[in-house]
């Protein structure tokens, strides 16, 4: 073509222009304007061109290294399949084989089998077919079957072990040998929910590891104190990424067996229902020996029998737990130890572990019995022996010091020796210098840590015949105050019109749940 007009016209004729652009260049006659203009869209048009090919050809590459990697991976499940070698077929053969011999009813095989088939037709690579995999090894897992070979009950070798783990408790250890006797003679009987409740360290948790090892069985516990969530008892629905079975299923796959002593230790503790639910209301079917046979895990979405776990709870206040749990259990109140019995248990249990705790023998360290009783009387007071362990411990490791030193080969601690050690005495008995002055007398008190005496002072001012109360008291003992005294006034016929009756309980600072005849049989006493 000899004519540079004709050619910008047919380039432009060609370009992928706008309208309006194409008709600037017709209006635009000096030629070298227009060549110019041509030639600055032929290079934008270029430069979209040369920027798609980049990106198609980045496009195709990673497109074709992926169906690359995709038929290569085929093939190489193809050959395997034929060879017998796949993973994924064996992976698939050992579930398949673990669900036919995991012992399920008939209506959860026919259900792990269905679900098996739809886990075949995925691919590998699926999320949901990894989701349904761990899926069906916890059902393959769990304990279906029924155990064959269970150790027989012998009340004899129970009593024994239940007298090695713990002292004194003879109604609590009366109790579980009924419980046990019962087993033995109707071994498909309903299994009572036991409930232990005392204050803290009298061995109510390790009362359900004796009862495990008494019986054989395996021992599962579940910490209650502060679970709010339902999920935790029931699980998650398998619609949630990261779904689990509760606490209940889990500890019974760790456990391995349908026979185990399961202990759901603070049950008094459990958070209150909200949002996530209402995690008491979920430990109704658990702790229902009615309902237990057929206990539906949101998870499983399958029933699972919960019959032959001996279920074990703990608490330290009634209170706290709802009506309608508490009626599924059976209560057994476990009190306090007595000094005498706390000295026994220190010898029996609690140095000997002490000991070995902080790398001593009875060869290097020993505690004299007068040592021990004045720890008892002086450093501690509780209902339980945890602190007194505490102490304990802090004396042995002050003689594990002397003897790493090279003081001493061989160290023994009497009562003497105590206050160096532990500092001055904390308690003091004042029960005598309390009772022998006019106007105390002394009332029962509960705490937290076990009973212990209240006493009540009382005085007469003149006045105005007014009540002072001091002392951090609630309403039922203030109220106990008053009616006192309108008992005093109805029997004594005293006027006190011109008189003020000041009431003070010293130990009062800590709040207690006092007995409320005390008041009144103080002012009987005192008016």
């Amino acid at each position: 073509m000899n004519s540079p007009g004709l050619l910008a016209d047919m380039v432009a004729n060609l370009l992928d222009v706008t309208t309006a652009e194409k008709q600037r260049l017709l209006e635009t006659f000096d030629l070298k304007r227009r060549l110019d203009r041509v030639l600055e869209l032929l290079g934008e048009r270029v430069g979209v061109l040369r920027i798609s090919k980049e990106i198609g050809e980045k496009t195709k590459k990673e497109f074709d290294e992926r169906q690359r990697e995709h038929v290569l991976r085929e093939q190489k499940r193809q050959i395997e399949k034929e060879l017998g070698e796949g993973e994924d077929g064996s992976e698939m053969e050992e579930l398949k084989k673990a669900i036919e011999t995991a012992g399920m009813p008939e209506d959860v095989h026919k259900h792990a089998v269905k679900e098996l088939k739809r886990l075949e037709r995925m691919g590998e690579g699926s999320a949901e077919g990894s989701m349904l995999r761990t899926y069906l090894e916890w059902l393959s897992e769990l304990p279906w079957a029924e155990e064959k070979n269970v150790k027989p009950i012998d009340i004899s070798a129970a009593r024994k072990v239940l007298d090695e783990d713990h002292y004194g408790l003879d109604k609590i250890k009366r109790r579980i040998l009924e419980h046990l006797a019962v087993r033995k003679l109707n071994p498909n009987g309903k299994s009572p929910i036991l409930c232990f409740v005392g204050p803290p360290g009298v061995g109510k948790t390790s009362l359900g590891q004796s009862i495990a090892r008494a019986t054989g069985r395996k021992f599962q516990r579940i910490a209650l104190g502060g679970v709010h969530d339902e999920a935790e008892i029931r699980g998650h629905r398998r619609t949630y990424i990261g779904a689990l079975p509760g606490n209940v299923i889990q500890a019974i796959r760790r456990a391995e067996s349908k026979n185990t002593v399961l202990m759901f230790d603070e049950i008094d503790k459990l958070g209150m229902g909200g949002f996530h639910g209402d995690p008491s209301s979920a430990l109704l079917e658990v702790l229902d020996p009615e309902q237990n046979s057929h206990f539906r895990d949101n998870y499983l979405a399958v029933d699972f029998d919960l019959s032959k776990v001996m279920f074990i709870t703990t608490a330290n206040v009634l209170d706290t737990i709802p009506g309608p749990l508490r009626d599924r259990m059976e209560i057994i109140q476990l009190p306090g130890y007595t000094e005498e019995e706390k000295l026994e248990i220190a010898k029996r249990y609690l140095v000997k572990r002490q000991l070995e705790a902080n790398g001593l023998d009875s060869a290097k360290a020993e505690i004299a019995e007068d040592a021990i009783r004045a720890i008892i009387a002086d450093y501690t007071r509780e209902a339980g022996v945890r602190n007194l362990e505490r102490e304990v411990g802090a004396v042995l490791r002050n003689a594990a010091m002397k003897i790493a030193e090279g003081v001493s080969q061989k160290i023994e601690i009497k009562s003497e020796d105590l206050r160096a050690i532990l500092g001055p005495k904390r308690f003091e008995n004042e029960t005598a210098q309390r009772t022998s002055v006019p106007g105390v007398a002394t009332g029962l008190a509960w705490t937290p840590v076990g009973g212990d005496i209240l006493f009540i002072e009382a005085s007469k001012v003149p006045g105005t015949g007014k009540l002072i109360i001091t002392g951090q008291l609630g309403e039922v003992m203030k109220e106990s105050a008053q009616a006192a005294l309108t008992l005093a006034k109805l029997f004594t016929g005293e006027t006190l019109e011109k008189l003020d009756i000041h009431i003070h309980v010293p130990a009062g600072a800590t709040r207690r749940t006092a007995q409320a005849r005390a008041l009144p049989c103080f002012w009987l006493w005192y008016l």
